[in-house]
């Protein structure tokens, strides 16, 4: 396995047809914060359009998945008279708009703790394997705040109605369990075994052809492309709605009274 590219908070490696990509922000849990943001996007941007690359393969380093959004980094003073970037420079936006349109296999191995948008993530990804210890949740009712990443319509397809209003609604922690039970993951895998046999599986999906592959997945998605995008602004709207609000403002006070650890963002 030869490293094919590197940097401070997204690592590639290689395995052949296999792309490998890893959340490098272990010492945050992996939150995304703007970098974090960017840096996935150009990694799958790049490996889609690699002709060597078949298969990604997307995972976490240390001990979580991804704690989802850094709330820090979100809330970080601008400095006098500097404007918010405009939406369309936006990186979570441009991220879920790659990322909802990958054109070739997405396989995840869900490593440890997932919240937000390391949970909603997974909706985009057309497998999924977890760690026995991972434990995901989308916290946005306690935000005060609705959900993303097209999850209110990923979610139902994937999860079934019932198991998708837990997750969105509750915000109820699902265990590895849970992910296999509703349908999400395909396969629940002891800690120190994960990525061995989820890159096996990755392996051997990209040992297939390249058009197959690419023409089978453009397939499957084309009934649901067109709404999974019309659902991502529908989203985007009622965020808008709802960030700054009293209660958004209250719950991320309380959020930030309670000085938890880096695992409770949403987004």
């Amino acid at each position: 396995m030869s490293a094919t590219g590197t940097s401070d908070v997204v690592l590639i490696e290689d395995l052949g047809g296999l792309r490998i990509v890893t959340l490098n922000r272990p010492d945050r849990l992996n939150a995304f914060n703007r970098d974090l943001f960017a840096g996935l996007q150009l990694a799958l941007e790049a490996a889609a359009a690699d002709g060597g690359v078949n298969v990604v393969l997307l995972t976490g380093a240390g001990r979580a998945f991804s704690s989802g959004a850094d709330l820090s980094d979100m809330g970080r003073s601008r400095a006098p008279g500097e404007e918010p970037p405009p939406d369309r420079e936006n990186p979570f936006d441009h991220l879920q708009a790659i990322a909802e349109a990958f054109p070739k296999p997405l396989v995840a191995a869900v490593n440890g703790l997932g919240v937000g948008l390391g949970f909603t993530i997974l909706g985009y990804c057309d497998f999924c394997f977890v760690a026995d210890s991972a434990r995901l949740r989308t916290p946005f009712s306690q935000l005060g705040l609705s959900p993303e990443a097209s999850s209110s319509y990923l979610f139902p397809l994937r999860m079934g109605w019932a198991a998708a209003a837990r997750a969105l609604m509750l915000g109820d922690w699902f265990s590895a369990q849970d992910l296999v039970d509703c349908g999400l993951a395909q396969e629940m895998v002891p800690d120190d075994r994960l990525m061995a046999v989820a890159t096996e599986f990755a392996a051997r999906l990209a040992a297939c052809p390249q058009q197959s592959l690419m023409a089978t997945k453009s397939l499957m998605l084309q009934a649901h492309l067109p709404h999974i995008k019309a659902v991502r602004e529908r989203e985007r709207e009622s965020l808008k709605a709802l960030v700054g609000t009293p209660a958004n403002r209250e719950a991320l006070k309380a959020f930030a009274a309670r000085k938890p650890a880096p695992n409770s963002g949403a987004g």
